[in-house]
């Protein structure tokens, strides 16, 4: 009697070590999984700050929607990442509509998320394929792609095309050129400030020419205090701004030369920038949150990133097994310039120098 209780006791422990087994490889894991039903059963999923023309994100939320069946719920598409990072802290408590599952913000907001306790861990799949300097070992953000800074201009409007930082400064320029974001909240603008810092005498760990820089500018008269999108370029109301490469070519692409766009790295220099993923710590939709990412980290979405021209996070792994192909990648932009590759440390201290004293020194109040 003793050894039948053990042994029933025994197949006990084997069948729930299985079954822990199982659910521990459905959390990360994709399609077909524990996972996915979980999330079906959830139905909804709400992103926010994600323009359908930023990195090819319009063709990866209708893929991943029609793909699960999976109600989503876009917030603010023209937010920034500031923006994305405020709407968890205010719906801490709000399980509706309002509360974001996921963010997509910049590199430096990755240290803030965790010591702020706004997200939560996880690791995809594909987690061993994601370059180590680019994810937090425990898995509470993840690098998903980069882009670098370029010029995006109306040629239409603009005939004198600009080609580096200080053709900005020109008076032929005066209330043409914007940003494609406040420098206050936005990850683009505030890199764009680093960029000119770096080209105007300063350095990664010396942002300030960069103010100084704007403020010439709107000294100048050529600076328009609005956040620039397709839309004002395409209306001749902001001609020349700054932008990430990918959504410079995006707007390109979607225009088809009315009006014609022209997409200029300043020959000087530029800066790239990365962007992170991260699930909220208060998220309604969880399991939602979790398959949307192993939608976005598995081969399918890297490479619908990389069709909406960003460099994927997972490029080179994809490049090795010879899964990117050929015509997405003969898409993606070169530059033959100085591209620089800040720290999340430096990104962290040009951001905090930007946001203190963007007013006081440029003075430009953008909305």
């Amino acid at each position: 009697m003793r050894s039948k209780k053990l042994f029933y006791v025994l197949s006990l422990i084997v069948v729930m070590v299985m079954l822990l087994a199982s659910c521990g490889k459905a959390a990360t894991t994709g399609g077909g999984t524990e996972l996915e039903k979980a999330a079906k059963a959830e139905g909804n999923l709400t992103v926010i700050a994600l323009p359908h023309d930023w990195c090819n994100y319009g063709e990866a939320l209708t893929a991943f929607s029609t793909k699960y069946g999976i109600t989503i719920n876009e917030l603010n598409p023209d937010g920034g990442s500031a923006d994305e990072i405020q709407a968890i802290v205010a719906n801490k408590d709000n399980k509706g509509p309002q509360a974001p599952d996921v963010i997509d913000v910049g590199y430096g907001f990755g240290p803030q998320l965790i010591a702020d306790k706004l997200v939560q861990p996880y690791k995809v799949a594909t987690w061993d394929s994601i370059p180590a300097d680019s994810k937090d070992p425990d898995g509470y953000w993840y690098g998903d792609y980069y882009g670098v800074l370029a010029l995006e201009v109306n040629s239409d409007v603009v005939k004198n095309v600009p080609t580096d930082w200080s053709d900005l400064l020109k008076p032929e320029y005066k209330g043409l050129f914007a940003l494609a974001g406040d420098p206050r909240a936005s990850a683009q603008a505030q890199m764009s400030v680093y960029a000119a810092a770096l080209y105007n005498g300063g350095s990664l760990d010396d942002v300030q020419p960069g103010l100084n820089f704007f403020k010439q500018v709107n000294d100048a008269g050529n600076f328009v205090p609005v956040i620039a999108k397709q839309a004002t370029v395409a209306k001749g109301e902001t001609p020349i701004i700054l932008r990430w490469d990918y959504s410079a070519l995006a707007d390109k692409d979607t225009l088809a030369g009315n009006p014609n766009i022209a997409v200029v790295y300043p020959k000087s220099g530029t800066i790239a920038g990365i962007y992170i993923q991260a699930i909220s710590a208060y998220a309604p939709h969880p399991n939602a949150a979790k398959l949307w990412m192993e939608f976005l980290y598995s081969d399918e979405g890297q490479n619908i990133w990389l069709k909406g021209y960003c460099h994927p996070i997972r490029y080179a792994d994809m490049q090795k097994r010879g899964v990117i192909p050929a015509d997405i990648a003969a898409k993606l932009p070169t530059f033959d310039g100085p591209v620089a590759f800040p720290s999340i440390d430096q990104i962290n201290a040009a951001k905090q120098v930007i946001g203190d004293q963007w007013m006081s020194v440029v003075g430009a109040d953008v909305k």
